[in-house]
């Protein structure tokens, strides 16, 4: 026979909460990052993504200790108009370097929304391929209201596959269009995916994405689509040599491919390989990693002011008092971010 107290202890035991997970030291993440274990090297990127106060002086000593073992990948940003595939692209590009023996590593950023600020993070199921192997990882991550086409963590993410050992680290952007230039002052490599028939979407991107890219790839050149894809490459190449005079001695090289049958992947991932090789070989590729630690450096200061901010008591309230003036007319946008700088430099 049960007792009452018996059905109530039961129920009491099914509702409990599971146990939270121990956190971490420094030391302990550093050591599994280092040996290459995927649980901790999920929880080491979670840790760096986060904009939590308690979080951000632990992941910053993680980074200092992972800083020396970073730097080996060959990194390399793909970017592109919402269609273009880019997702299956890089899957596609992913099962040819996993061919090779090669570790990869995927930062997929998705775009979230501006009214509830969700998002999909819908990567690992587009890749599952890769996501199922052991010598490559998958990692979605929300853009939040950050601009750029990255997640504002993007840069330490990297740092962190670098350290577990990945020597490809693929930054797949939102693919949201002009503004997504921010992946090229954190990678060795900006590809740029498209499609025939993308003209307008493209003449968007011209003077934002054209000028900085070093290749662009027509995708969906298989079936009826590649005679439509070998024109667009055409034209591109037309453009390109109006856009980009060789002034630094190269300009970008446009190529075809089927990332559903992998046609033409290959020819790019070699041109991956022939930019890194020269940018090495002429000493370049330290001073465009220098170059990049700077501008980390002053959008990481940008960043603090914000998250510092926000943290103030009473902040959340002067912000929404301060947007309620601005909508009303009865203050200036300029004179309302003043307000805001002044709480936090007098």
């Amino acid at each position: 026979m049960t007792r009452p107290d018996d059905k109530t202890a039961g129920a009491t035991s099914a509702a409990l909460p599971a146990p939270r997970r121990r956190e971490l030291s420094a030391a302990e993440i550093v050591d599994g990052v280092l040996r290459r274990d995927r649980a901790v090297v999920a929880r080491a990127l979670t840790l760096v993504e986060s904009s939590l106060p308690r979080h951000r002086a632990l992941a910053e000593d993680v980074l200092a200790s992972l800083l020396p073992h970073a730097g080996g990948s060959i990194r390399v940003g793909v970017s592109g108009p919402p269609g273009a595939g880019k997702s299956t692209f890089i899957e596609s590009l992913g099962r040819l370097l996993l061919g090779q023996g090669r570790r990869v590593a995927v930062l997929a950023v998705d775009p979230s929304s501006e009214v509830s600020g969700g998002s999909l993070l819908g990567d690992k199921t587009r890749m599952a391929e890769l996501a199922r192997s052991e010598r490559a990882l998958v990692r979605p991550s929300p853009a939040g209201l950050h601009l750029g086409g990255v997640a504002p963590r993007t840069r330490e993410a990297i740092l962190v596959c670098e350290a577990a050992g990945f020597d490809v680290t693929l930054v797949e952007t939102v693919g949201v269009g002009q503004s997504e230039t921010q992946v090229a002052s954190m990678v060795d490599f900006f590809l740029l995916l498209t499609i025939a028939g993308a003209g307008d979407e493209l003449q968007g991107l011209k003077r934002g994405v054209l000028e900085l890219v070093d290749a662009v790839a027509v995708n969906k050149a298989d079936g009826d689509g590649e005679a439509r894809a070998r024109v667009a490459r055409d034209e591109l190449e037309s453009a390109l040599r109006l856009l980009r005079p060789e002034a630094d001695g190269r300009r970008p090289t446009v190529h075809v491919c089927s990332a559903v049958t992998g046609a033409g992947v290959a020819a790019i991932w070699d041109t991956i390989v022939a930019r890194r090789e020269a940018l090495q070989a002429g000493g370049r590729l330290e001073e465009l990693r220098r170059r990049q630690s700077v501008r980390w450096f002053e959008q990481s200061v940008d960043l603090l002011l914000k998250e510092r901010f926000l943290a103030l008591p009473g902040a959340a309230a002067l912000r929404a008092e301060l947007e309620e003036q601005v909508a009303a007319g009865r203050l200036s946008p300029a004179a309302a971010a003043r307000r805001i700088v002044g709480t936090l430099v007098p």
